[in-house]
């Protein structure tokens, strides 16, 4: 049976139907809130509970994590570049004033008011290992990274959000909003009201690569997560101009070896990605995943593995 599955759905639904619900807060670094110093507070919030906490696994026979070490940014509610999201996708993409006001409609906040908090999830070298030397099937160690490690992914903003609510700053989880949905762009096709990958650019910790995936310093073989807080925190400075600022073939036009590691030739060098290639791409990784591995969820990633910027900026 072919398995129709929709990635951005497959976050939403899982999370909806209790799967980061089931999260033990008690699995989970805590750290004493820094009134002078929330940056720090919340960044040493993220890193130990992505070292600490069990449910960092991809739940194989070697129990094997399934993320390193995290990177952490911030960026202000009111700045700029949120309105501009919404101006280029369509207005169904949120700010987060847009988010904070749906999820506490009695609350009054302003923009400035407001901080998102984003945090990028690097592989473990052995992960992306076991994907380099894999041509047209994914590799077990990859998916298992992409169900489980994208369950603790979910846990982690949860535990985030709720952290920062009982310390007196209300927080959202946008993409698990119940407003949350997907919308067409009259630019950019398929979107949704939130993307974590835009959120970790106005954060300062990544741009974006030929496929659309995140170069940051760590690397393109990555996840994201964010948060929105009533908190104010100082931005993570921006140390880039253009949004494909780190991608080797738009500072060189070199490389491209993106478009040759993707089995479906979603990405060209013509047309940067196809997004409704690249869906039945990972369509057909979640009907492998099942009939051959019996896991249920999918996972490709030959974009983000065995090319210049898989674990590093190339530029």
């Amino acid at each position: 049976m072919k398995l129709e599955l929709n990635r951005r759905e497959f976050l939403k639904v899982s999370a909806l139907a209790g799967v980061a619900g089931n999260m033990n807060v008690n699995l989970f670094a805590s750290a004493s809130p820094q009134p002078d110093n929330p940056a720090a507070w919340i960044s040493s919030l993220i890193v130990d509970s992505v070292a600490k906490s069990p449910s960092n696994s991809i739940r194989n026979a070697e129990k094997e994590k399934a993320w390193d070490e995290p990177l952490v940014g911030f960026a202000r509610g009111d700045d700029p570049i949120f309105q501009s999201y919404k101006e280029h996708v369509g207005p169904f993409h949120w700010t987060p004033l847009d988010i904070f006001s749906l999820t506490f409609p009695d609350a009054t906040a302003k923009p400035e008011e407001l901080s998102v908090i984003s945090w990028v999830l690097p592989h473990t070298e052995s992960i992306k290992a076991d994907l380099r030397k894999q041509k047209t099937t994914p590799s077990e160690k990859w998916i298992r990274a992409r169900i489980y490690g994208e369950e603790f992914n979910e846990e982690l903003r949860r535990h985030v959000a709720e952290t920062l609510t009982k310390a007196g700053h209300p927080a959202v989880v946008p993409v698990f909003s119940k407003s949350f949905k997907m919308g067409n762009s009259d630019r950019y096709g398929m979107a949704s009201s939130w993307s974590e990958r835009h959120a970790a650019y106005a954060c300062g910790l990544g741009t974006f690569g030929l496929c659309d995936g995140l170069i940051t310093a760590r690397g393109k073989a990555i996840r994201c997560g964010s948060v929105v807080a009533q908190i104010k925190i100082p931005a993570t400075p921006r140390p880039y101009q253009d949004h494909h600022a780190y991608c080797l073939f738009y500072a060189t036009g070199a490389c491209g070896i993106c478009t040759t590691r993707c089995p479906a030739q979603a990405v060209t060098t013509k047309s940067g990605h196809n997004k409704m290639a690249c869906m039945k791409q990972c369509n057909a990784t979640a009907e492998y995943a099942d009939k051959q591995l019996g896991l249920k969820g999918y996972g490709c990633g030959f974009c983000q593995t065995g090319v210049p910027c898989e674990s590093r900026i190339p530029v």
